[in-house]
């Protein structure tokens, strides 16, 4: 039976998205009948964690996740020598970073290149290492896994690899769908919006919060905005505009605690300037959620026609369309309708299949 090695060097609970999208894919994994063993390479933060979702053994590299020189070593160098220690016969690197050689055989999950594209989003010297690691690791994969169109052109055009090498497979959001909205049961809900994230620049929420300050305060909505670590670097910007009263600056919360955010919010909005998917819109619109997306190509792939859309550099018009949209509550039920139908085209049963695809096609040759 073929053996996988799944780098999951860095997972450590604080990653947001990709840790979602590992653990989202993998869970998938394990419901599906295959020939296929699985290994993971863990953190050492991960290893001490909860692993039941990952449908194989987990191995503790001792190497922490929070380190960023030891992570990066182990990237480069140490998961080769584990795939080869472990006779594995393919080896999986979920998370953009993997081995700077040729090796056993490796599937890069490459999802955006951030680094490359806007430089000016990424902190310092570290956007020049991480563009010199993840060109060496897309030039050790033999097949590369990314989840848009937007994202497998800027691999063609910024990394050079061919569009032959790369498969499409677009994420999910939560696989039980809500119940399609009905004139009956329509979202009469609380003025809340919601937006989730993290901090880097291009999640651009000083945008959003600053929208708030264009709608009339006797309309003006609480804005809840999670997905801090630590102190909040939002609060100042809060308090620079006297926006304490309309914004809630909620952290990191737990799977439970975002689930009862979707149900309970009138609308999402994700204001970003550069992705190489987007979950949150995904995520809302499986909740029944509606979703204000920024104008971009990638929002309009994930979220089709289901959302509404705007100029994420303009905060006027983000606040006049959040304005509008919260006094429209029958396109607001339309839209909750829509992003229903349009989540259940995605799923991460679908995504587990892609994947995989791309594992057996090389195990192939």
């Amino acid at each position: 039976m073929p053996l996988v090695l799944v780098d999951l060097l860095f997972m450590t609970g604080t990653k947001g998205g990709m840790e979602q999208y590992v653990r989202s894919l993998y869970a998938a994994i394990a419901e599906k009948p295959g020939n296929l063993e699985f290994v993971a390479l863990a953190s050492s933060e991960l290893a001490a964690g909860d692993t039941s979702w990952f449908p194989g053994t987990v191995i503790d590299s001792g190497i922490s996740g929070e380190n960023r020189m030891a992570w990066a070593r182990g990237e480069l160098f140490s998961v080769q020598r584990h795939a080869k220690r472990l006779g594995a016969d393919l080896v999986h690197c979920p998370a953009n970073l993997g081995p700077a050689r040729r090796g056993v055989p490796l599937v890069l999950t490459l999802h955006d290149l951030l680094p490359f594209r806007h430089p000016e989003y990424v902190p310092g010297a570290y956007a020049h290492v991480l563009r010199l690691m993840l060109r060496l690791a897309a030039r050790s994969a033999q097949r590369l896994v990314t989840s848009s169109v937007a994202a497998r052109d800027d691999i063609v055009e910024l990394l050079g690899i061919p569009a032959e090498r790369i498969d499409i497979v677009p994420l999910a959001g939560y696989d039980n769908v809500a119940a399609p909205v009905t004139p009956e049961n329509g979202r009469r809900l609380p003025r809340q919006i919601l937006s989730v994230g993290n901090r880097m620049p291009h999640k651009n929420f000083p945008r959003l919060i600053e929208s708030l300050l264009h709608i009339p305060e006797a309309e003006r909505p609480l804005l809840v905005i999670t997905g801090s670590h630590g102190d909040d670097p939002l609060a100042q910007v809060v308090a620079q505009f006297g926006l304490e009263k309309w914004v809630s600056l909620r952290g990191w919360l737990s799977a439970e605690e975002l689930d009862e955010l979707f149900d309970s919010s009138t609308l999402v909005v994700f204001p970003t300037l550069f992705e190489g998917f987007g979950l949150p819109p995904l995520e809302a619109m499986s909740r029944g959620c509606p979703a204000l997306c920024s104008d971009i190509p990638v929002m309009h792939e994930v979220a089709g026609t289901a959302a509404r859309y705007v100029d994420p550099y303009d905060p006027a018009a983000i606040g006049a369309e959040i304005a509008r949209l919260l006094n429209s509550p029958a396109e607001l039920d339309e839209m909750s309708r829509a992003g229903v139908a349009r989540a259940a085209q995605f799923s991460w049963s679908r995504t587990a299949d892609g994947v995989l695809k791309a594992f057996h096609t090389v195990l192939a040759r």
